[in-house]
């Protein structure tokens, strides 16, 4: 075995393997669920927010079993849907009427955040399932979702943004942080997974001004909900589809391409399952973003 395994951005040493195994071998009876817990709180996992990262510990588990550095115990029961799909509304086969001309004519933008449990979350849940090319299959861990508006109050785009890519070569040659400094930083970048423009909307120049605002306000709303700062905005763009030209006009920093290779690939074996090429973007939210980053 070797001296040390990477996983999730995170160095794991052969102790900490031998740490688990003996956990799993005293406790043969309990579950998955009950090891992920037992071993974060152990290892002192909990988010800004207070709230212990069991999640994550039972990721771990699952790789390191996957990598047969350990062997965890039987599922006992078959794991749940995270997000069972998003329920059609009675209006949503009706095509707004068309919203176009000049940017000015919407300004100035509402820009909301949408939070679980809100009424208006489900309709920001259903627009990105119905009209984003990737769907939407629910978010995972810390996240921000908004919902934008023009004056007259009429739904123009949606974003979220969420945790960012563990390992990102081109990102982390910008940052120039090291392995140990991405470790503890990485949940101080948020990845603009979902940018959604209405199809029935044509509005030049929307796009790279949605950008421009959310910018001026993610990191306050950011600390607001998860009690931490964020430093770093991101965002892959599949260049056989897009452009990127919003992003550049809004100031984000194309630091390269991604190699295609997909997360179920990530230690580079000869069987590698190849996925679209992506442009990688960067928006710093301050003047001192890296040096915040490799603290």
């Amino acid at each position: 075995m070797l001296e040390n395994e990477i996983v999730q951005g995170r160095r794991i040493s052969s102790v900490e393997i031998a740490e688990i195994r003996g956990l799993i071998e005293a406790n043969p009876r309990w579950s998955r669920w009950r090891l992920s817990r037992v071993l974060a709180e152990k290892w002192q996992w909990y988010a800004s927010s207070g709230q212990l990262k069991d999640m994550a510990a039972r990721t771990l588990l699952l790789k390191l079993h996957q990598r047969k550095l350990i062997h965890l115990p039987e599922r006992r029961r078959k794991p749940a849907q995270r997000f069972a799909g998003v329920e059609p509304d009675l209006f949503d086969a009706l095509t707004p009427a068309a919203i176009t001309g000049e940017l000015a004519s919407v300004l100035p933008l509402e820009i909301r955040l949408v939070l679980p449990k809100e009424s208006e979350y489900r309709r920001f849940q259903r627009y990105l399932a119905q009209h984003h090319y990737l769907s939407y299959g629910g978010p995972v861990g810390e996240n921000l979702g908004y919902l934008i508006r023009s004056r007259a109050g009429e739904d123009l785009a949606c974003l979220l943004f969420g945790a960012a890519a563990w390992q990102c070569a081109p990102r982390d040659r910008w940052i120039g942080w090291t392995g140990e400094q991405r470790a503890q930083g990485v949940q101080l970048i948020a990845n603009n997974s979902r940018f959604l423009i209405l199809p029935w909307v044509r509005l030049r120049y929307l796009a790279s001004h949605i950008l421009s605002r959310i910018a001026r306000r993610i990191a306050a709303d950011w600390q607001q909900r998860y009690r931490h700062s964020i430093h770093l905005l991101e965002t892959f763009v599949q260049r056989d589809r897009f452009r990127g030209a919003c992003y550049q006009a809004a100031n984000w920093v194309c630091v390269g391409q991604t190699t295609g290779r997909t997360r179920q690939n990530q230690r580079h074996r000869d069987n590698a399952v190849h996925g679209p090429v992506k442009d990688i973007y960067l928006y710093p939210l301050g003047p001192h973003a890296r040096r915040h980053l490799c603290r």
